[in-house]
Protein backbone atom coordinates (compact mmCIF):
# COMPACT_ATOMS: atom_id res chain seq x y z
CA UNK A 1 0.00 0.00 0.00
CA UNK A 2 1.68 3.49 -0.87
CA UNK A 3 1.88 6.27 1.32
CA UNK A 4 -0.10 9.44 0.60
CA UNK A 5 2.66 11.63 1.28
CA UNK A 6 6.66 11.93 0.55
CA UNK A 7 9.40 11.28 3.58
CA UNK A 8 10.20 14.83 4.82
CA UNK A 9 14.12 13.50 4.67
CA UNK A 10 15.02 10.35 2.83
CA UNK A 11 17.22 7.57 4.78
CA UNK A 12 20.78 8.48 4.28
CA UNK A 13 20.30 11.92 4.98
CA UNK A 14 22.77 12.07 7.48
CA UNK A 15 24.17 9.07 7.19
CA UNK A 16 25.98 9.86 3.94
CA UNK A 17 27.51 12.82 4.66
CA UNK A 18 30.54 13.17 7.34
CA UNK A 19 28.81 14.57 11.19
CA UNK A 20 29.39 18.28 11.12
CA UNK A 21 30.97 20.23 13.86
CA UNK A 22 28.71 23.25 14.35
CA UNK A 23 29.96 26.81 16.01
CA UNK A 24 27.88 29.53 17.22
CA UNK A 25 29.26 32.93 16.77
CA UNK A 26 29.79 33.23 20.66
CA UNK A 27 32.15 30.95 21.13
CA UNK A 28 31.06 26.93 21.61
CA UNK A 29 31.22 24.49 19.29
CA UNK A 30 29.69 21.86 18.88
CA UNK A 31 31.64 18.63 17.29
CA UNK A 32 31.94 15.02 17.71
CA UNK A 33 32.93 13.09 20.24
CA UNK A 34 36.72 12.05 21.02
CA UNK A 35 38.14 8.96 22.59
CA UNK A 36 40.04 11.87 24.76
CA UNK A 37 36.78 13.23 26.40
CA UNK A 38 36.11 10.17 28.99
CA UNK A 39 37.71 11.98 31.94
CA UNK A 40 35.54 15.04 31.26
CA UNK A 41 32.17 12.87 30.31
CA UNK A 42 32.58 10.95 33.72
CA UNK A 43 33.72 13.59 35.64
CA UNK A 44 30.84 15.85 34.68
CA UNK A 45 28.37 12.19 35.51
CA UNK A 46 29.86 12.46 39.49
CA UNK A 47 27.34 15.67 39.96
CA UNK A 48 24.33 15.12 41.78
CA UNK A 49 23.01 17.56 39.47
CA UNK A 50 22.91 14.83 36.57
CA UNK A 51 21.75 12.27 38.89
CA UNK A 52 18.55 14.61 40.06
CA UNK A 53 17.82 15.27 35.78
CA UNK A 54 19.00 12.02 34.48
CA UNK A 55 18.62 8.44 34.42
CA UNK A 56 22.34 7.44 33.58
CA UNK A 57 25.28 7.09 36.32
CA UNK A 58 28.80 6.58 35.22
CA UNK A 59 30.77 3.81 37.59
CA UNK A 60 34.19 4.52 35.32
CA UNK A 61 35.81 5.59 33.07
CA UNK A 62 35.17 2.30 30.71
CA UNK A 63 31.91 2.75 30.67
CA UNK A 64 31.91 6.02 29.47
CA UNK A 65 33.85 5.18 27.01
CA UNK A 66 31.59 2.27 25.77
CA UNK A 67 29.40 5.70 25.38
CA UNK A 68 31.45 7.30 23.18
CA UNK A 69 32.23 4.80 20.83
CA UNK A 70 28.26 4.54 21.27
CA UNK A 71 27.80 8.02 20.43
CA UNK A 72 29.83 8.18 17.53
CA UNK A 73 28.55 5.01 15.38
CA UNK A 74 24.25 6.31 15.93
CA UNK A 75 25.02 8.77 13.90
CA UNK A 76 25.45 6.23 10.75
CA UNK A 77 22.43 4.52 12.11
CA UNK A 78 20.35 7.91 11.65
CA UNK A 79 18.04 7.35 14.65
CA UNK A 80 20.43 9.92 17.19
CA UNK A 81 23.41 12.33 16.63
CA UNK A 82 25.38 13.67 19.54
CA UNK A 83 27.92 16.47 19.80
CA UNK A 84 30.65 17.41 22.53
CA UNK A 85 29.76 21.03 23.43
CA UNK A 86 33.24 22.51 24.01
CA UNK A 87 34.91 26.16 24.45
CA UNK A 88 35.39 27.11 20.97
CA UNK A 89 39.06 28.33 21.86
CA UNK A 90 40.43 25.61 24.71
CA UNK A 91 38.36 22.42 23.67
CA UNK A 92 36.87 22.01 27.32
CA UNK A 93 34.44 20.09 27.35
CA UNK A 94 31.11 22.44 28.46
CA UNK A 95 28.58 20.00 27.74
CA UNK A 96 26.64 18.19 25.32
CA UNK A 97 23.74 18.50 22.64
CA UNK A 98 21.92 16.12 20.96
CA UNK A 99 19.18 15.03 18.48
CA UNK A 100 17.40 11.73 19.71
CA UNK A 101 14.00 9.66 18.36
CA UNK A 102 15.58 10.73 15.16
CA UNK A 103 12.40 9.98 12.66
CA UNK A 104 13.51 10.99 9.30
CA UNK A 105 10.69 10.34 7.07
CA UNK A 106 8.44 12.26 9.44
CA UNK A 107 11.13 14.94 9.58
CA UNK A 108 11.18 15.34 13.76
CA UNK A 109 13.51 14.42 16.48
CA UNK A 110 14.02 15.36 20.25
CA UNK A 111 16.50 17.88 21.17
CA UNK A 112 18.27 16.93 24.67
CA UNK A 113 21.52 18.33 26.23
CA UNK A 114 22.92 18.61 29.59
CA UNK A 115 26.06 20.82 30.85
CA UNK A 116 28.72 20.50 33.34
CA UNK A 117 28.85 21.88 36.80
CA UNK A 118 31.44 24.58 35.49
CA UNK A 119 29.05 25.89 32.93
CA UNK A 120 25.83 26.11 34.39
CA UNK A 121 24.48 29.84 34.48
CA UNK A 122 26.14 30.75 31.57
CA UNK A 123 23.60 30.25 28.65
CA UNK A 124 25.94 26.95 27.63
CA UNK A 125 23.04 24.70 26.70
CA UNK A 126 20.35 27.53 25.06
CA UNK A 127 23.22 28.77 22.92
CA UNK A 128 23.88 24.82 21.85
CA UNK A 129 20.61 24.41 21.22
CA UNK A 130 20.04 27.05 19.42
CA UNK A 131 22.81 26.43 17.05
CA UNK A 132 21.87 22.73 16.52
CA UNK A 133 17.95 23.87 15.71
CA UNK A 134 19.11 26.36 13.42
CA UNK A 135 21.60 23.22 11.59
CA UNK A 136 18.48 20.50 12.05
CA UNK A 137 15.90 22.87 10.72
CA UNK A 138 17.01 25.22 7.96
CA UNK A 139 20.12 23.10 6.75
CA UNK A 140 19.21 19.51 7.19
CA UNK A 141 15.21 20.03 7.00
CA UNK A 142 13.74 18.81 9.71
CA UNK A 143 10.35 19.98 10.00
CA UNK A 144 9.82 19.66 14.37
CA UNK A 145 11.82 19.62 17.27
CA UNK A 146 10.72 18.70 20.41
CA UNK A 147 12.35 19.07 23.89
CA UNK A 148 11.48 17.80 27.31
CA UNK A 149 12.23 18.17 30.70
CA UNK A 150 10.86 17.29 33.89
CA UNK A 151 8.65 19.69 35.14
CA UNK A 152 10.40 21.16 38.31
CA UNK A 153 13.36 21.42 35.86
CA UNK A 154 13.00 25.20 36.23
CA UNK A 155 16.76 25.76 34.35
CA UNK A 156 15.63 23.41 31.45
CA UNK A 157 12.48 25.08 31.46
CA UNK A 158 14.23 28.39 30.69
CA UNK A 159 16.76 26.81 28.33
CA UNK A 160 14.19 25.22 25.81
CA UNK A 161 12.46 29.43 25.70
CA UNK A 162 15.99 30.98 25.34
CA UNK A 163 16.19 28.68 22.49
CA UNK A 164 12.99 29.39 20.52
CA UNK A 165 10.82 26.25 22.07
CA UNK A 166 7.28 26.82 22.46
CA UNK A 167 5.97 25.37 25.72
CA UNK A 168 3.35 22.94 24.02
CA UNK A 169 1.99 21.09 27.31
CA UNK A 170 2.78 18.35 30.21
CA UNK A 171 2.62 14.81 29.73
CA UNK A 172 1.51 13.56 32.58
CA UNK A 173 3.85 10.86 34.71
CA UNK A 174 6.13 10.54 31.84
CA UNK A 175 9.33 9.69 32.94
CA UNK A 176 10.91 7.70 35.83
CA UNK A 177 13.61 8.98 37.85
CA UNK A 178 15.26 7.54 40.86
CA UNK A 179 12.68 9.49 43.34
CA UNK A 180 10.44 8.67 40.77
CA UNK A 181 7.42 9.51 38.06
CA UNK A 182 7.95 12.63 36.73
CA UNK A 183 5.70 15.06 34.50
CA UNK A 184 7.26 16.53 31.76
CA UNK A 185 7.09 19.86 29.92
CA UNK A 186 6.68 19.67 26.28
CA UNK A 187 8.78 22.18 24.07
CA UNK A 188 8.58 22.35 19.96
CA UNK A 189 10.27 24.42 17.85
CA UNK A 190 9.07 24.33 13.95
CA UNK A 191 10.66 24.98 10.69
CA UNK A 192 9.42 29.02 10.43
CA UNK A 193 9.55 29.31 14.53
Amino acid sequence: MPYLNCAVLTVGTLAQRHQPTIPTPDGLLLRPWRAEDVPAVYEAFQDPVMHQWHIRAADSEDEVRGWIDEWRQEWEKEDKAQWAVVDADSDQLLGRVALRSILLDEGTAEVAYWTVAAARGQGVAARATTALSRWALEEIGFHRLELMHAVRNVASCRVAAKAGFALEGTKRSALLHQDGWHDMHMHARVQGD
